[in-house]
């Protein structure tokens, strides 16, 4: 695969923001997304991501082993696969940007949702409603199948469930490192996923590992409040920037 200077330079700063994402702040990962997105096709760009984010993933989680909350996951899986599966399907028929402006749209939509419920004081945790765990859970499966972009769903998920911010992260990692190996078989089907792809992921693992270890050392120095704000922004931030590029596509 022949890549320019501008796709060279992206797969390097998501390589970046993916390991930093896994054990900083988790919603950092959708501006890779879109930077990815935006240097090459959509689902091309799904393809090579999938890789980097696994082996984040593992680092993930190995650090954070011990933060987890598996009744959150337990609650969640189910839904994701069929998200994922959904997902799956959909990749088949939909174009590059109606892919883009969907993700977009989906992410920022549940930013403000979230952002209303706590400012209204109406963030209670919904630990007992089985939709807003289908719901999400679903919107997850099926936004981390079409573009690995589910963590702005996934920081809406954990956010409603009030967790501290190691929680939060080793919690994700688990959630993360299930699905992206669970949606490999689907990756290859489609043809996005070859040896090819995989020999450029190779080349990005140093970048990865430099990123999980920045993540490591910031985490500590932020307190909750900043660490949920900046995950709420950057999540805003990455849809929007989807939503453009794919009306000016």
């Amino acid at each position: 695969m022949d890549l320019s200077g501008w796709q060279i330079a992206a797969l390097i700063i998501t390589a970046m923001l993916t390991g930093f994402s896994k054990t900083g702040i988790p919603a950092a990962g959708i501006l890779g997304v879109t930077i990815m997105a935006s240097a090459f096709a959509a689902k091309q760009s799904v393809g090579l991501i999938l890789p980097m984010l696994i082996i984040a993933d593992i680092v993930a989680v190995t650090y954070y082993r011990r933060q987890v909350v598996w009744k959150h996951l337990i609650t969640l899986i189910p839904w994701v696969v069929i998200g994922i599966v959904s997902g799956y399907f959909l990749m088949k028929v939909i174009a590059d940007t109606e892919l883009k402006l969907m993700i977009g749209i989906i992410v920022l939509v549940l930013v403000f949702v979230h952002v209303y419920r706590e400012y209204s004081g109406k963030l209670e945790q919904p630990s007992s409603s089985i939709w807003f765990s289908a719901v999400l859970g679903i919107l997850a499966g099926f936004t981390t199948m079409v573009g690995n972009a589910a963590g702005g769903v996934m920081a809406i998920y954990l956010l409603s469930r009030k967790l501290p911010k190691e929680q939060f992260i080793g919690t994700g990692a688990w959630f993360y490192l299930f699905v992206n190996v669970f949606k490999i078989p689907f990756n290859i089907d489609l043809g996005i996923i070859s040896w090819n792809t995989l020999v450029i992921n190779s080349l990005t693992i140093p970048v990865i590992l430099i990123g999980t270890w920045i993540g490591i050392k910031l985490v500590p120095k932020l307190s909750q409040k900043q660490f949920q704000t900046i995950i709420l922004a950057l999540s805003a931030i990455g849809a929007a920037q989807l939503i453009i590029t794919s009306l000016f596509e």
